[in-house]
């Protein structure tokens, strides 16, 4: 009720401007519609992975399934698979009334490769990053004001790999994989995913002013999640645990939380 449960979605905005890139479409982005006061989506959805719980809400993004909408999606590259053909195995009958080819609006489906891109006037830099059972990246997304890592399910190695620590360097934000506590350590291998202490590490290793625990564990209760992340900043590091809703500014001031009303 506090925490919020809904699968992994955040929206980007540059300072003024509508919400126009979105990274994972699991159910959050239902919410999304809401915050474009009756607008249609006109942007970008920057997909990590293909894995259920990232991509289930794209058929149920009322925004975006509209006549007025233009929608690119990207996914990663999937040996030169066309992307509308890669998500259309999950995203068809029998499995859902309707494939991509579906959706109303100006939809297009491109696949992504590790490296630099321009996405909305964002710079997305793109990485691997090691996540069970499919191609997985990680990306950092920079504007004038400042810079954001999303790297929601990894399972890393004890050195990220070079390209990954370059993507993360520095950052203002690193928003970050926090499914599993240290109890948990043999689960959180078995499904790819890191702990919480793993979050932890990378984020001072990479410099990033501000962690965000992420992905929080389905079952985990409210006061749970909130005890995880009292614990992940008593050592004095910047930790804020993710909120459905939560508003957060990045700039000169730093990294500052705005609340919904």
């Amino acid at each position: 009720m506090r925490v919020g449960g809904h699968t992994s979605c955040v929206a980007l905005a540059h300072d003024g401007g509508p919400w126009s890139l979105v990274l994972d479409v699991g159910t959050g982005v239902r919410r999304l519609t809401d915050h474009l006061d009756g607008n249609a989506f006109v942007g970008t959805m920057l997909l990590s992975h293909l894995h259920w719980d990232h991509v289930q809400g794209l058929p149920f993004f009322a925004a975006g399934d509209r006549d007025d909408s233009r929608v690119r999606v990207l996914i990663p590259d999937q040996d030169g698979a066309a992307a509308s053909d890669v998500l259309a195995r999950a995203m068809s009958p029998p499995h859902f009334p309707i494939g991509p080819d579906g959706l109303r609006g100006d939809w297009c489906f491109e696949s992504l490769t590790p490296g630099t891109h321009e996405v909305e006037g964002f710079t997305v830099e793109a990485a691997e990053v090691p996540h069970k059972g499919g191609r997985t990246f990680g990306f950092r997304i920079s504007d004038e004001s400042g810079s954001i890592a999303y790297v929601p399910d990894h399972h890393p190695d004890p050195e990220p790999g070079p390209e990954l620590a370059r993507v993360l360097a520095g950052v203002d934000l690193l928003v970050h994989n926090a499914q599993f506590v240290a109890a948990e350590q043999a689960v959180a291998d078995a499904y790819g995913h890191s702990i919480v202490d793993d979050a932890l590490r990378i984020a001072t290793s990479c410099g990033a002013r501000t962690l965000a625990l992420f992905h929080h564990a389905p079952a985990r209760t409210d006061d749970a999640v909130e005890a995880i992340g009292r614990d992940a900043a008593a050592g004095g590091a910047s930790v804020i645990v993710a909120r459905e809703e939560e508003i957060v500014e990045i700039g000169r001031a730093g990294v500052q939380v705005v609340r919904r009303n």
